[in-house]
């Protein structure tokens, strides 16, 4: 049975990524790409479903885990009534398709077991096992290989690879797997330690560049490690999450394929790299948008593969029972095929924040927006289905009315300084016509709260960026009436903001789940938006104790048994630790509304999941 959520770390190439837990099993990996096949899927099922467990023999006393610092290098220090000893566990990002794994002495003497069960095709397919001249264990199963290099003696048992080893102080004992196709020569062997050096230097490079962001730099800096682990480097796609079909409730339906790029996501994660002054990543994920997006606004998903694929189709893995009995267990995701509206709104907005940045466009990403624009001209009246990608039919989300506002203010505004502009005026028209059409149909007065959906007397986390995207101020009565309203419906413990109320909500789904945390950081930066600073940070600084011990975030949160539910971990979460702390930790206080911006600066975007 797998761990908790919350008792995995995440390793990572930034092309793919693993998780390990803490009793030392690597419970989840897809090789080569964050959205393959896994070869070690146990995660979702069993340990006849794929893992890489390296454990003391004996249950250790105590188990004490951390990155090392500005690394995505996992570093897990045991215990046992013999010695001390630690796993350094990492991925090399810039060294073919390795995962290290170094099992470090530090005192006295401890006797390890391993155990590598290899099972390819989500947990499926047994491979052939057999030892190459040099030792190596060489794993293939069609065209797919993994090879093994180790000093350990290993010797196959039952269908898995085992064996027994001791380490004293001073030692190092290294595990290099790696991959590769079956139908080439096999994977060249490195130097774990060299490589070792390497990948420190590699993420030590990157996050030192991550600027002073008063208390919680160690924070904002884990959260950046996170999203970059979570970029797929050969194209700058981010991926929403490493897994998939990891449970909003155990036991339930609810688990999706998280390992795609949404452009809600992408786009929020960019901004908050640009104000970090991390440009290359928001410039590779502006190109990677300019390319996925291709020629007709129509075909504009919500989200693509890693590489840009459009083509996502949803089906079941059968032969897995799921998390803790969660099932199914899905592969790819349908919601590629929804009419998301503010997901244009998003595209837009990113474009204008990028040329406000000075990061001048192609003539491609040039002829985007005006594109877009004019689809959205008509499109915005349509019903869609909403930024949680509701199953139950389209309706007029409010939220997504508000992003298809915010497209058209951000191309009325850039074009502003200009005498006399045609396209100007129309764009500001639009807007005007978007704005006062939700403010009369999107508004309830018998709540004093702006509603889910036109008509509807259901409150939405999501209309806490409203004042957020500068839709209205936040002086403004309809924007504290409707932050009234989510702090008596939808805050529970004075800490978790729902996403909805799921009872009877509509979505096509059966009612329940955790919290969605990210909906907790956008109540976190309403309250600076308001002047409430001490409430803001008391309730940032509570949320940053649900991260786990290296400082990761799921999807969700269960208030009730205090458990991470969801895929795990997920980049929007982090991205919303990275602006809170930036609106904290800003002299002037709350960040800037976003449509008043000089050029010189990027605006905080407060954004979706």
């Amino acid at each position: 049975m797998a761990l908790r959520i919350e008792d995995y770390a995440l390793i990572g190439d930034c092309k793919t990524a693993a998780l390990v837990g803490r009793d030392g099993s690597i419970d989840w990996l897809c090789w080569p790409r964050f959205d393959s096949a896994a070869c070690f899927a146990s995660l979702l099922g069993t340990a006849d479903n794929g893992r890489w467990l390296i454990a003391p023999k004996d249950p250790p006393l105590a188990v004490r885990r951390r990155y090392r610092s500005g690394t995505l290098v996992l570093e897990t220090e045991l215990e046992t009534e013999t010695g001390r000893a630690a796993i350094v566990d990492f991925m090399a990002p810039a060294d073919g398709a390795h995962l290290v794994r170094i099992v470090v002495g530090r005192s006295g003497r401890v006797v390890f077991q391993t155990e590598l069960v290899v099972r390819f095709n989500y947990g499926a397919t047994v491979p052939w096992v057999n030892r190459l001249d040099d030792g190596s264990i060489n794993a293939i199963a069609g065209p797919e290989r993994l090879l093994l290099r180790t000093p350990v003696a290993l010797y196959g048992e039952d269908l898995r690879t085992v064996g027994e080893f001791a380490v004293e102080a001073g030692q190092s004992i290294p595990f290099v797997l790696s991959y590769g196709t079956s139908f080439q020569g096999p994977p060249p062997a490195i130097d774990p330690f060299e490589v070792l050096e390497r990948t420190e230097a590699f993420w030590r490079e990157w996050s030192d560049r991550c600027p002073d962001v008063g208390p919680w730099t160690d924070v904002v800096k884990r959260s950046l490690i996170t999203l970059k682990a979570l970029t797929y480097a050969p194209t700058g796609g981010i991926v929403a999450a490493a897994t998939t079909s990891l449970p909003e409730r155990l036991g339930g339906v609810r688990n999706w394929d998280y390992r795609h790029c949404w452009l809600r996501d992408s786009t929020f994660a960019l901004l908050a790299l640009m104000h970090l002054g991390y440009y290359e990543e928001a410039r590779a994920w502006r190109d990677w948008l300019v390319r996925a997006v291709a020629g007709s606004p129509r075909q504009v998903q919500i989200v693509y593969g890693v590489g840009g694929e459009r083509w996502l189709p949803e089906s079941i893995v059968p032969w897995l029972p799921g998390y803790e009995n969660s099932s199914p267990v899905r592969i790819g995701n349908a919601a590629y095929q929804q009419l998301q509206i503010d997901v244009f709104g998003e595209v837009a907005d990113t474009l204008f924040q990028t040329l406000k940045a000075g990061m001048q466009p192609s003539e491609r990403g040039r002829a985007v927006r005006p594109v877009v624009l004019d689809y959205l001209a008509t499109a915005w009246r349509q019903p869609d289905e909403g930024i949680w990608e509701v199953r139950g039919g389209p309706q007029h989300f409010v939220h997504s009315k508000v992003m298809a506002w915010v497209a058209f203010d951000r191309a009325a505004n850039e074009l502003e300084a200009q005498a006399f502009n045609e396209s100007q005026q129309r764009w500001r028209a639009i807007a005007d016509e978007i704005h006062a059409d939700v403010c009369e149909q999107g508004f309830d007065h018998e709540l004093n709260s702006f509603v889910q959906a036109y008509g509807s007397k259901r409150l939405d986390a999501s209309l806490l960026l409203l004042p957020m995207v500068g839709f209205l101020p936040p002086e403004d009565p309809r924007v504290r009436g409707t932050l009234r309203a989510i702090e008596d419906r939808l805050l529970i413990e004075g800490e978790f903001v729902l996403r909805y109320e799921t009872e009877h909500a509509g979505d096509g789904l059966p009612a329940g789940e955790g919290a969605f945390l990210a909906c907790s950081f956008w109540l976190v930066d309403n309250y600076v938006l308001q002047g409430r600073y001490e409430e803001a940070r008391k309730l940032f600084e509570r949320l940053l104790l649900r991260c786990n011990d290296v400082g990761l975030l799921a999807e969700e949160f269960d208030p009730l048994t205090g458990r991470m539910l969801g895929n795990f971990p997920q980049a929007y979460c982090h991205v919303g630790v990275i602006n809170s702390a930036l609106n904290l930790s800003r002299e002037e206080g709350p960040a800037e509304d976003r449509s008043q911006l000089s050029d010189s600066d990027v605006s905080i975007l407060v954004g979706e999941p």
